[in-house]
């Protein structure tokens, strides 16, 4: 488990950038589509992307664009989409969990909503889980960007994608990124792409995890 979160540590400058918000400013026939990405105007034709914004297709009602593979309908006037990058959506203040054997951080969780086993690794850059996994929660990785890492067996190709949320407890964050190993995992690695949104203290046998103000 440490070589694959060593390995991990070079792959965040390689995941894509995520817009934070995105909407929908005027069309061009159903060829394309007038967008603000992160405030920006973009033109985009269907098919192509920015920002981790694709634009799949345009209609009367809107258009319809993918983002961490979740599709979203955006309306002309509408107020922008807020993709959730800068923070966390809580229904806790916190999040407490307790070392358990081998001094380990674990805890039951959810990714898009799909229940899964974490273990807390604050040297891993990213969110990791093996493709046993991923397919076992419906995840739709194999879209995703592609990459290389370098194991003990020789190079193995990893798919990059954004996770649409992960929840711990009480705390759900959004549009977190997030890597798909061949490798099998007995656990989720919850990466540093979950653990910088917040605040952490560690006391003991005690870690508190505290939205960032």
């Amino acid at each position: 488990m440490h070589r694959i979160a060593w390995l991990l540590a070079g792959l965040a400058a390689a995941l894509p950038a995520v817009a934070q918000q995105v909407s929908l400013n005027g069309s061009m026939g159903e060829r394309a589509a007038l967008l603000v990405i992160d405030g920006q105007p973009r033109t985009l034709t269907v098919g192509s992307s920015h920002g981790g914004v694709k634009l799949l297709s345009v209609a009367a009602d809107g258009a319809r664009v993918e983002v961490g593979g979740s599709q979203l309908l955006l309306r002309i006037g509408a107020a922008p989409v807020n993709l959730g990058g800068a923070g966390a959506a809580r229904t806790d203040s916190e999040v407490v969990l307790t070392a358990g054997p081998g001094g380990h951080f674990m805890s039951g969780g959810q990714i898009n909503g799909k229940t899964v086993q974490f273990m807390v690794d604050t040297g891993a850059s990213v969110v990791a889980l093996s493709q046993a996994e991923a397919d076992r929660i419906g995840l739709d990785y194999k879209r995703g960007p592609r990459g290389m890492t370098q194991t003990a067996n020789g190079p193995v190709p990893v798919h990059q994608v954004v996770l649409t949320s992960v929840r711990v407890g009480g705390a759900e964050v959004y549009q977190v990124p997030a890597v798909v190993l061949p490798e099998q995992m007995p656990f989720v690695l919850l990466g540093n792409s979950f653990l910088s949104r917040f605040q952490m203290k560690q006391v003991n046998d005690t870690l508190r995890l505290e939205k960032k103000p």
